[in-house]
């Protein structure tokens, strides 16, 4: 019998937070959720925020909790969403509160800075999916909407590297992170400073690239004594979330797709290098930075924030309502087929989603869907024909055919939607680990402490230690579903 290792996970992810106690022990890994938080952003006038300072708040109560396990906890580490940054003054201090990636400011930019560096350049230096809220937008927003705090600012650090600082006072800029901002170049790995400099954004803010697996230092003295946790290291992993999704997915082979499934859907697969080709940028795949090397080639899909808000929304105006309901009302509803587009904008950041839904259906011709269960589908179909539809684009641009989809993620305790999945890409899902991206974050710690090998190794422990769930593809007319699901986008 060996000794148990421990060490902590935060996982910050878009609606929710917690914290993961993680205990290596005869090759198996195990896991219990010390903490756990909500992920509420504030709307202050016209502007959408995060509520950091809570956040972080959240996150010193989780390390009190770990503490008083009094158990010797080894290292912890942090992953967040991608793109959202914090700007500190020369002092170090934080100017103001961050700012929430569904904010309006950045509509528009997309097609303004066309004019300064041509879409197709942009993709063929960065690689990246175009979206209106990746960072180097969110910064030429602010050098055009609020030029005070760029002025007063001397340092961006990405959100996790932001907690990062408030723990250790040390300024990093992990790797995976920093790709999903749309300012590296993709073949170098590295910050791309001429195509920086075309489109106005300050260089000088950014920190040198941190590698996933770097031992950043300790806790503060002032955090030792607010939490009692001592003698804890601080480690870069794959600081974006679905970096760390990616880690914690025990994929069969090297042609297996993944799903990280949760507010965002993110889909894709691991390859060597990235593929920067006209199909890619016309399917506008994105080229995310992984660990050991690799870059995730994968599609962002507007998740199940949709379900999650008419959830809300149902609770709100009708009466309350959890996921099961919606499951079950969905496999009782008298019509099926109602369909949306989950990337439509009007499904970004709407008032009342239920609503939404029912006038998209209603200007697409199909009618007006009735009840929960009926307006649910809707989502179901669109999201998992979004699915198939990225897969059958993901094969394209990357020449294989792919063998499964791992999905990973709170998603998969949806056990409709992992049927659907199936269904729709025609090919076998295979559902888990639920706790994937702290997994991935918890191995990237054990391989940086020496304890795992290799990534290999990690993905090998993980199918050790959590099951798995495999749904078959039935073909039931998915494929006349797709194809109305495309004439629909059209």
């Amino acid at each position: 019998m060996s000794n148990p290792i421990y060490n902590l996970a935060f996982d910050f992810g878009a609606s929710s937070g917690r914290m993961i106690l993680s205990k290596l022990e005869d090759g198996k890994i195990t896991l219990e959720e010390l903490h756990r938080f909500t992920n509420d952003p504030v709307r202050i006038g016209k502007v959408f925020y995060w509520d950091t300072f809570r956040l972080f708040h959240e996150l010193k109560q989780g390390l009190k909790k770990a503490a008083a396990k009094n158990i010797p906890i080894q290292s912890l580490a942090i992953d967040t969403w991608g793109v959202d940054y914090g700007l500190l003054d020369a002092d170090g201090n934080l100017i103001g509160n961050p700012i929430n990636y569904r904010d309006d400011r950045t509509i528009g930019v997309i097609e303004a800075s066309d004019k300064l560096v041509p879409l197709s350049e942009q993709y063929a230096r960065t690689g990246i999916q175009f979206m209106n809220f990746n960072t180097v937008y969110q910064m030429q927003a602010d050098k055009m909407m609020r030029p005070e705090i760029l002025e007063k600012a001397k340092t961006l650090l990405f959100m996790p590297d932001l907690f990062i600082y408030f723990l250790t006072g040390k300024k990093i800029c992990e790797y995976t992170i920093a790709s999903t901002g749309q300012l590296l170049d993709a073949k170098k790995r590295d910050y791309d400073y001429d195509y920086l400099e075309k489109m106005g954004v300050r260089a000088d803010l950014l920190q040198p690239l941190t590698m996933p697996g770097t031992i950043v230092g300790d806790l503060l003295p002032e955090i030792v004594e607010e939490t009692g946790l001592s003698g804890v290291k601080v480690i870069a992993v794959g600081e974006h979330d679905t970096a760390s999704a990616f880690c914690g997915c025990p994929l069969e082979d090297e042609n297996a797709a993944a799903l990280s499934c949760g507010t965002w859907s993110l889909l894709g697969m691991e390859v060597s290098e990235p593929v920067l080709t006209e199909d890619a940028f016309k399917y506008n795949y994105t080229n995310e930075g992984g660990v050991e090397g690799k870059i995730r080639l994968l599609k962002n899909i507007n998740g199940l924030w949709v379900m999650q808000n008419l959830r809300r929304n149902w609770c709100e105006f009708e009466y309350e309502v959890g996921f099961p309901d919606i499951i079950k009302a969905s496999r009782e509803a008298k019509r099926q087929d109602f369909i949306i587009d989950p990337n439509d904008p009007r499904f970004t950041a709407p008032y009342n989603m239920m609503k939404e839904v029912i006038a998209y259906c209603e200007e697409t011709g199909q009618g007006t869907p009735e009840g929960l269960g009926e307006i649910a589908m809707a989502i179901y179909n669109g999201l998992t024909q979004e699915y198939g539809k990225t897969v059958r684009n993901l094969e394209v641009i990357s020449g294989k055919t792919i063998s499964c989809l791992n999905m990973v993620g709170g998603g998969i305790q949806d056990q409709l939607l992992c049927e659907l999945t199936a269904k729709a890409i025609e090919k076998p899902v295979v559902a888990g680990p639920i706790e994937a991206t702290a997994m991935g974050n918890i191995a990237v710690q054990f391989i940086a402490s020496g304890e795992i090998r290799d990534l290999q190794q990690a993905r090998d422990i993980i199918s050790n230690s959590f099951p798995v769930k495999e749904f078959k593809p039935e073909k039931n007319g998915f494929s006349e579903n797709y194809d109305r699901f495309i004439k629909i986008l059209k």
